[in-house]
């Protein structure tokens, strides 16, 4: 297991990661205090993810779909699919968060949380020059939330 990096309120554990799975899949753990979300609603080119509920209950919004994943709760986040999540609850939320094939690895996380260690209140223009180098694309205007074309 890895060190836990925080990013911002959340925090990120690396159960496997790209490095040693041959690039097959990064799995984490992610943990989402009350009323945190994620700085910028994204697009994956490179990658599907799967999260799987572990704890308390997190709003994720596809397109401009909101589902509830909660313990036991599976969601599927084809590549190319608008997403952005949030806690809206009291309670901390859990969840495990299964990206295929790995792209990411804890590289990604630690280069936003030094941002974040940098800066009180996110540098929304240097986390999405972070998120586009690793194929992950910001969404900043609502005319952006159509699906874009995946990257293979």
């Amino acid at each position: 297991m890895y060190d836990t990096i925080r990013v911002g309120e959340m925090s990120v554990t690396f159960l496997k990661t790209r490095h040693e799975t041959s690039g097959a899949l990064d799995l984490f753990e992610l943990t989402i205090p009350p009323f945190a979300r994620v700085a910028l609603p994204h697009i994956h080119r490179k990658y599907d993810e799967t999260i799987f509920g572990v704890d308390g209950t997190m709003t994720w919004t596809l397109l401009d779909k909101s589902t509830q994943v909660s313990r036991g709760t599976t969601l599927f986040i084809p590549r190319g699919t608008p997403h952005s999540y949030a806690n809206l609850t009291h309670t901390t939320a859990r969840i495990l968060c299964l990206q295929t094939p790995g792209v990411l690895g804890p590289e990604y996380y630690l280069e936003i949380a030094a941002l974040y260690r940098a800066n009180r209140h996110p540098n929304l223009a240097g986390i999405g020059a972070i998120m586009s180098r690793y194929g992950v694309v910001p969404i900043t205007q609502k005319e952006d939330l159509a699906p874009i074309q995946p990257e293979r």
